[in-house]
């Protein structure tokens, strides 16, 4: 199912009995559906913490993940102090474009999920274009 912005807060304020999560599961999927990834060019999932972010390449057709990243990896773990910082997304930005580069995945889909573009959704972005990536 895919609803427009207005249709889900129509939804929302008019079904009273609509579950928190049932409305995210919509939300997401409202997404998704514009979003998809192939092997050509795959999808980069961002998840993000209160502490850590954390994203992935995912072929969508076969379900697969190509290359993970996070702020707990051990090399950006050991030059910052915690991973919530948007410095620390920038930095993992450019080592998810290094991965994605040696197995030549130069063309992505940038999937971020229910999260606004900005702060340290758009600086791990920024990081990723840096890198050598392009959306």
């Amino acid at each position: 199912m895919k609803f427009s912005k207005r249709a889900l807060w129509k939804l929302k304020n008019k079904n009273k009995k609509l579950k928190p999560e049932k409305y995210k599961k919509l939300k997401r999927d409202t997404l998704r559906g514009s979003v998809k990834g192939t092997l050509e060019r795959p999808r980069l999932s961002v998840y993000r913490s209160n502490e850590n972010i954390y994203a992935q390449l995912i072929d969508d057709t076969t379900s697969n993940t190509l290359v993970t990243c996070s702020t707990l990896d051990r090399e950006i773990k050991l030059e910052m102090a915690n991973g919530r910082t948007c410095n620390a997304s920038q930095l993992m930005g450019k080592k998810l474009a290094e991965l994605s580069l040696k197995k030549n995945i130069t063309k992505i889909v940038f999937d971020r999920g229910p999260y606004l573009y900005h702060g340290r959704v758009k600086a791990l972005a920024d990081g990723a274009r840096a890198g050598g990536l392009q959306f």
